[in-house]
């Protein structure tokens, strides 16, 4: 009994070292054809560069309209922040109505400043800025109305809370009109809602012709090796170890065409930065044009690698199992 319990025991010790050998010599030969995918890449270091050169220009162009896309989201948020209110008060107030009214509004949890412009004050700033002085002295009274500017707090200075406060001000005894302006605003979003879906067409599209130029190389490559292909068929190779440095010749492609893509893109922005900052300094603003964080760079880089195995897979399935040694 204990010889038979010493050979099962040996017998599973061995088959347990056997299958941690071919775990280990699995991992051994991916790294030896990813190696030498590499190899194969640089024997021909010009057309590999082409290709990568390709890939990586061909997403340049997504990935600056991305990051110009999200830099006009945050100037549209800042503007979004940044909503007055308008009330133009009722002639017929008395100045110590509208110094009343005043005071409550700026009490209002909503509110947080409340600026008041007396229509005497309005009617000298019209006539500096306007050039109709001698007209304006015809008149027999003053036609403005006392104007109250109002400033939402952080939480009621998005669109759908500020026209929610202009309704609650509208229905004030003290007030004949209130107006937030946010049809430029919506302009301005419906603009970006239209570049962000031609970017994401776009995108879309240099996405599937790094698919199609990959794929294609990679085509032309295993036709260049078609006897070697059959010559390894013949002796025993499965697709799956055939295809394997095509696979990886993809991912270098990737992942060098990712670099490139980083590099193209900031030249881009770097080329660009200076006329936005000419720009921003006119309008007296700081904004600053910014580039692709670290999260974005790797997700770039990502996408880059997928594309280039996404394309020599496409191309390692179709035409490696065609070749068949006769």
């Amino acid at each position: 009994m204990s010889v038979l319990f010493r050979s099962r025991q040996q017998g599973a010790q061995q088959v347990k070292i056997s299958g941690m050998r071919r775990f280990l010599m699995f991992w051994v030969h991916h790294i030896q054809q990813c190696i030498g995918s590499l190899g194969e890449l640089a024997r021909y270091p010009f057309a590999s560069l082409m290709t990568m050169a390709v890939l990586g220009l061909s997403l340049t162009l997504p990935a600056t309209l991305y990051v110009i896309v999200k830099n006009t989201d945050d100037v549209g948020a800042n503007w979004q922040q940044a909503s007055e209110i308008t009330l133009f008060l009722r002639q017929e107030l008395t100045q110590q109505e509208v110094q009343t009214f005043s005071k409550r509004t700026e009490l209002a949890e909503e509110v947080e400043a409340v600026r008041l412009i007396d229509k005497e004050q309005g009617l000298a700033e019209f006539r500096q800025r306007s050039g109709f002085g001698e007209a304006l002295d015809t008149l027999s009274s003053n036609p403005l109305p006392n104007v109250l500017i109002v400033i939402p707090r952080e939480g009621f200075r998005t669109p759908a809370a500020a026209e929610a406060l202009v309704r609650k001000f509208s229905e004030q005894r003290e007030v004949e009109q209130a107006r937030l302006d946010l049809g430029w605003l919506q302009r301005f979003q419906a603009i970006v809602n239209l570049v962000r879906d031609g970017f994401l067409a776009l995108a879309l599209l240099l996405c599937v012709a790094v698919i199609l130029i990959v794929g294609n190389t990679i085509r032309l490559n295993i036709s260049s090796k078609r006897d070697e292909i059959m010559v390894m068929k013949l002796v025993g190779a499965t697709d799956a170890y055939i295809q394997r440095p095509f696979l990886y010749t993809g991912v270098w492609y990737g992942l060098v065409g990712g670099i490139i893509t980083w590099l193209a893109t900031g030249a881009l922005l770097w080329w660009l930065s200076g006329a936005v900052r000419d720009i921003a300094d006119l309008y007296d603003s700081e904004f600053r044009l910014t580039g692709l964080n670290l999260t974005e760079m790797a997700v770039v880089w990502g996408i880059a690698i997928g594309l280039g195995l996404v394309g020599s897979y496409i191309a390692v399935r179709k035409h490696v199992s065609a070749i068949e040694p006769r």
